[in-house]
């Protein structure tokens, strides 16, 4: 931690371990204050009723409702046959033109 160690007289070190001891103090004093837990320093997790999860998913599910969902998008049979001739066209093109891909 600290490189001038050595140099230090035992009155010295006796009182820079009292105040390390006094700052230990005070930081899980603050912590307390603060509802750190000592063991992790994380605050702890807030725990959420299975009721308050509830409430949740209903309020999720009314801005989805109110946001409005589209149904599934489905395509005509005329659709998917012009899409399908024209690939067959392109596909014959790639071919005359002796091609094996596109």
């Amino acid at each position: 931690m600290f490189t001038i160690m050595p140099t230090l007289t035992i009155t010295q070190l006796k009182r820079a371990i009292k105040i390390k001891t006094k700052l230990e103090a005070l930081q899980s004093q603050l912590d307390g204050l603060l509802g750190i837990s000592p063991s992790t320093g994380k605050a702890p997790r807030r725990k959420v009723s299975a009721a308050g999860r509830a409430r949740m998913a209903a309020a999720q599910q009314a801005r989805w409702t109110k946001k409005g969902r589209k149904g599934k998008r489905t395509m005509s049979a005329a659709g998917r046959a012009r899409i399908a001739a024209a690939a067959r066209a392109r596909w014959k093109a790639a071919k005359a033109a002796g091609k094996n891909r596109l």
